[in-house]
């Protein structure tokens, strides 16, 4: 990693730490219907991902380990990385508390393999992830890497068409499609508790379609679905209004835009 990307990851590791308490703590999260028993997975994944019992699983960017203690709690054995320490640090905590078996590992997704000697039968990451990555070479390398032959790689994410949008300007068009630079910006509060007195400069990049699938198939995957939906799993977004259960719309586009897609490539 270059010197600019090292402190691009500084910036936003301080960020993300910053935020694991007040997501802990918040409705979004809601840890206590979790522990019960609720799943965080969302149902899109759910029926996407299909059957993980027995399997091997690799969660890249896990934040503090409710999806990654979710699929363990359906019989998957998974390891969770992420690079903020204090989201780590409650990952295993959750992990004790809940009797589970997960595993969790500090680290960013480019120096895994300094930190990780495996292979996995499914590779999983979710929704808000790669717009905190500069180089999807590098990061379709790495699962290519700790990917078994046969095995699975999933994502499911946030459409790059809605992070050209303005949310705080009446959604216009203002951030470019295609990742021509760094987006640098100061935010307040964060997407799961608007009211928290969180302020951070962080760095982010967009990065069209193109850019996520072609780098995965350079590595030999083979592309076995591409979807795109209609509708958020999360009310993350101004102006939004729920139209079915964790289905949720920006009232003036209503179901006009794409909110999410996922892909899932199999490694011969």
């Amino acid at each position: 990693m270059n010197k600019k990307h090292e402190e691009y990851f500084n910036t936003n590791r301080q960020m993300w730490d910053d935020r694991v308490d007040v997501h802990a703590l918040s409705e979004m999260y809601d840890i206590s219907s979790f522990k019960a028993g609720r799943n965080s997975l969302t149902s899109l994944e759910l029926d996407e991902i299909g059957a993980v019992r027995g399997k091997k699983i690799l969660h890249l960017q896990c934040h503090f380990g409710q999806d990654s203690l979710s699929l363990a709690r359906m019989g998957a054995k998974v390891t969770g990385v992420d690079f903020s320490d204090k989201a780590i640090n409650t990952a295993r905590k959750l992990n004790l508390e809940m009797a589970l078996d997960a595993e969790f590992i500090h680290s960013d997704v480019y120096g895994l393999k300094e930190k990780l000697n495996d292979q996995f039968d499914l590779i999983f990451t979710s929704f808000g992830v790669i717009g905190w990555l500069p180089d999807l070479n590098k990061w379709a390398d790495i699962i290519n890497y700790f990917l078994k032959p046969g095995g699975i790689f999933y994502m499911a994410e946030f459409h790059p068409f809605i992070w050209t949008l303005d949310h705080e300007n009446d959604f216009k068009i203002h951030y470019p499609y295609f990742n021509k630079k760094v987006i640098e910006e100061v935010v307040e509060g964060t997407y799961a508790d608007q009211s928290s007195n969180l302020k951070h400069k962080h760095y982010s990049w967009n990065h069209p379609i193109t850019d996520v699938l072609t780098p995965l198939l350079n590595k030999g995957l083979q592309l076995l679905s591409f979807n795109e939906f209609d509708y958020s799993p999360f009310n993350v977004f101004p102006e939004m209004i729920e139209i079915d259960k964790r289905k949720y719309r920006i009232k003036r586009f209503d179901g006009d835009i794409p909110y999410v897609y996922s892909i899932k490539l199999k490694k011969d």
